[in-house]
């Protein structure tokens, strides 16, 4: 441990079991001197583990809304309160799409479906960082952070819908990262991982073949969970001050590459 975080005080959405990136982000930031507020929607916090996660980091648990702005404004206030100050870094890892979950092909979308997908998975990114900016909530140099995937620049069929709403996510974090980082001075950016065994990765129709593909593709291999909640700590740090409106691969090398050896064989033995 480095001490990155002694004295930060920060947000984490999206801590659902201990596969999640968020859960291993909350535990890396603790390690790391870090306090925070967990939270998440009431209904996935049924479905999850976080009172475990809350007991080990000492942290509270305040239930949100991410799309409620209801939420978000009580969520921040009682979060300054509970912390005893402004934040220094806020954590968005939340997505969903109905259309996944009820397996409907990305050409026959039900398109309410696809709405409330867009509103979970990106609007509500901007919906946080306005209450955050609102509310005059980070500190000068804080960090927001939002996890994304590479198929808002790429083809993945299977995707679905998510892959526009990462895309209309990481065009929010450009955007509003611009007003954040002249007026507050808090830097915004997104991390692209790699395809990551979580609830919501597993979800994605063809994940196992997916993930074993984008393995032999990356020159490192793919990056874990616990590997993504370290670079996550390593953009909340001081150590990160002028990186900003940047959507930063995480990927084993992943988005470079086009072709690897080991797939090139795996192909000539067919």
């Amino acid at each position: 441990m480095y001490n990155l975080l002694k004295g930060k005080r920060g947000i984490i959405f999206g801590a659902l079991d201990e596969n999640s990136i968020a859960w291993k982000t909350a535990e890396r930031a603790y390690e790391e001197g870090a306090k925070f507020v967990l939270t998440n929607a009431p209904i996935a916090m049924r479905m999850g583990q976080i009172n475990k996660l809350a007991e080990k980091t000492g942290a509270e648990i305040i239930p949100a809304d991410a799309t409620s702005i209801e939420d978000l404004e009580n969520l921040v206030k009682k979060s300054i309160e509970i912390l005893g100050g402004k934040l220094d870094f806020v954590l968005h890892s939340i997505g969903m799409s109905v259309n996944v979950r009820k397996k409907i092909h990305y050409t026959e979308s039900n398109y309410d479906f696809t709405t409330k997908g867009w509103d979970v998975s990106a609007v509500s990114f901007h919906k946080v960082m306005s209450v955050l900016y609102k509310q005059d909530a980070m500190n000068e140099w804080g960090s927001i952070v939002a996890l994304t995937y590479m198929a808002a620049q790429r083809v993945f069929p299977d995707y679905n819908d998510m892959a526009d709403n990462k895309a209309y996510l990481e065009s929010i974090a450009r955007s509003f990262g611009y007003f954040f980082g002249t007026d507050k001075k808090v830097r915004v950016n997104t991390i692209s991982q790699s395809p990551t065994p979580t609830t919501a990765g597993k979800g994605v129709k063809g994940f196992d073949g997916f993930i074993a593909y984008a393995d032999k593709m990356s020159p490192l291999g793919n990056a874990t969970a616990q590997d993504c909640a370290d670079y996550t700590i390593s953009l909340f740090s001081d150590l990160t001050r002028k990186v900003t409106l940047q959507n930063l691969f995480h990927d084993g090398g992943f988005s470079n590459m086009g072709v690897s050896q080991s797939v090139m064989e795996y192909f000539e033995k067919e």
